[in-house]
């Protein structure tokens, strides 16, 4: 292992454990949670593994040891693997704009890529859950407008959130060189 992915480590830990904290502290918000700017943002900083494996383990603690009792397998599987596409999101957004951002770029970019970071999450889950508890259709439909308000909540998140963070990641990537 090189110096570079052993400094990873304990960072994976600490984003993971963020994300199981602040799904404790949203969980009365109906999808309204942090979980998926934090896997962006680990995925923008360290890139597409390290990003995705925050998001799984976050996901996996969050779902896991949620106050309202565990998922079912399938969907838990679901929620895990649609949490960690926001790190691969994350890592495609600073490939594609690196840590250079203009205002026009991050207001026009951040929240399109914060819908791809909901629909990555919850296509999956709602197919998992539409298939396991039926009736598929019409449980597909309602899940999918609930979803909406994640959309909406996770667009004005990133946008609010993003720039701030800009700096943050600048020094991050910096120190793990």
């Amino acid at each position: 292992m090189t110096p570079k992915e052993l400094r990873l480590i304990p960072r994976i830990g600490l984003f993971a454990a963020l994300i199981y904290v602040l799904s404790l502290a949203t969980a009365m918000l109906p999808n309204v949670n942090l979980i998926f700017f934090i896997v962006f943002i680990a995925g923008f900083m360290w890139g597409a593994i390290p990003g995705m494996l925050v998001g799984a383990f976050g996901m996996g603690l969050s779902t896991f040891f949620s106050p309202f009792g565990p998922a079912a397998l399938p969907v838990m599987t679901a929620q895990i693997v649609g949490a960690s596409f926001s790190g691969l999101i994350g890592a495609a957004y600073f490939s594609i704009y690196g840590n250079e951002i203009t205002n026009l770029k991050l207001y026009f970019s951040i929240p399109l890529f914060s819908f791809f970071c909901t629909l990555a999450f919850f296509i999956p889950v709602n197919i998992v859950d539409s298939w396991l508890f039926q009736p598929f259709w019409e449980r597909f439909y309602i899940s999918s407008f609930w979803s909406l308000i994640s959309v909406g909540s996770n667009m004005v998140l990133f946008t609010l959130l993003f720039p701030s963070m800009i700096s943050f990641c600048k020094k991050e990537q910096r120190a793990l060189c």
